[in-house]
């Protein structure tokens, strides 16, 4: 299941990497946790895109960010990482918690 299209995003838009253990997980946790993302997309606008990164489809990706323990998330923005814990990206503080690591711009941005 993949994300929709989002909009373009500006130039300072910021990515969440949520890094995904190969999809050895039951397909209704999967649909389950998609859907969560999702969510989290909705809230978050388009201040930060949420991308999720499959470690068996891109394993060089996942490799790439020396992830140990699967699921993961990382915010980037402009290259640089703000933010790396284990886990997925939820519960309620989760939106303002990645919303304080941006700069100032991007947090206006809907």
């Amino acid at each position: 299941m993949a994300f929709p299209p989002a909009p373009p995003l500006p130039a300072d838009a910021a990515t969440l990497l949520v890094l995904l253990p190969p999809v050895g997980t039951a397909p209704q946790v999967r649909a389950a946790t998609l859907a969560a993302l999702a969510a989290l997309q909705r809230e978050l606008g388009a201040a930060i895109r949420v991308l999720t990164v499959d470690e068996l489809s891109h394993p060089s990706v996942v490799r790439s960010f020396d992830a140990t323990d699967l699921p993961c998330f990382v915010l980037m923005q402009q290259g640089v990482e703000l933010l790396r814990q284990g886990g997925l990206p939820e519960g309620e503080a989760i939106a303002p918690l990645l919303r304080s690591k941006l700069g100032p711009a991007a947090v206006t941005v809907k």
